[in-house]
C-alpha cells in the first residue's frame, strides 16, 4: 500500500456521511446545536475591514493604476475617477483626478477635475479646477487650467490659457451660436 502525506490523510472529525455522499450535506442541521451556532458569513461581515480594503470606497470611485516599466499606448480611457501614472500611457482621457509619478510620462489629451505631476504631460490639459506642477514636474503642450500651483524646479511651457471652465463654456457657446455676456 502507498503512503499518503499526512496533509491529505483523514480527517478524524469530519462526519462519516460526508465522506461517503450522505443526501444531508449538513448532517447537524436537525440537532439543537445548529440553532445556536453562528454561521461564518456574519461573523465575517463583523470584523472590521482593513484601511487598506475601504479606501476606494471612502473615495467613491473607480482608479487605474499604470505601474513602473508599464506602457500603455492608443487608448481612451473612460469612466476613470484616478488616473495613477508611474510608466507610460500615450491615450485620451476624461478624468476626475490624474496623478503622474515622478518616473511616469503623460502623452496625448485629457480633461480632468485635478492634476498633479511628478513626471512629465505632453499634449492637450484641460484641468478644470487646479494643476499642480511639482518640482520634477514638466508640463508641456496646449494647457488650460482653472487654479495654477508651481513648486520650485516646475516646468511649463506651450500654450497655456488660465479659465478652463470659462474657456470651455464660451467655446461651446461660440459653437452653438450663442454670445458669450
Amino acid at each position: 500500500m502507498a503512503l499518503q502525506s499526512p496533509f491529505f490523510g483523514k480527517r478524524d472529525n469530519e462526519p462519516t456521511g460526508l465522506r461517503h455522499g450522505s443526501p444531508n450535506p449538513n448532517p447537524y442541521a436537525n440537532t439543537p446545536a445548529a440553532t445556536n451556532t453562528p454561521s461564518v458569513a456574519p461573523v465575517a461581515a463583523q470584523q472590521p475591514a482593513s484601511p487598506a480594503a475601504t479606501a476606494p470606497r471612502e473615495s467613491g470611485g473607480s482608479k487605474l493604476t499604470v505601474g513602473p516599466n508599464i506602457k500603455l499606448k492608443g487608448v481612451e480611457i473612460t469612466d476613470c475617477d484616478t488616473l495613477v501614472v508611474e510608466g507610460l500611457v500615450e491615450a485620451t482621457m476624461d478624468s476626475r483626478v490624474m496623478q503622474i509619478a515622478e518616473r511616469g510620462a503623460f502623452k496625448g489629451s485629457a480633461e480632468i477635475d485635478i492634476a498633479e505631476i511628478h513626471g512629465e504631460f505632453d499634449g492637450n490639459l484641460t484641468v478644470r479646477q487646479k494643476l499642480v506642477i511639482f518640482a520634477t514636474g514638466k508640463v508641456t503642450g496646449k494647457i488650460r487650467y482653472g487654479k495654477l500651483v508651481i513648486e520650485e524646479g516646475g516646468q511649463l511651457a506651450g500654450e497655456i490659457l488660465f479659465g478652463a471652465v470659462a474657456n470651455s463654456k464660451a467655446a461651446m457657446l461660440a459653437k452653438s451660436g450663442l454670445q458669450v455676456a
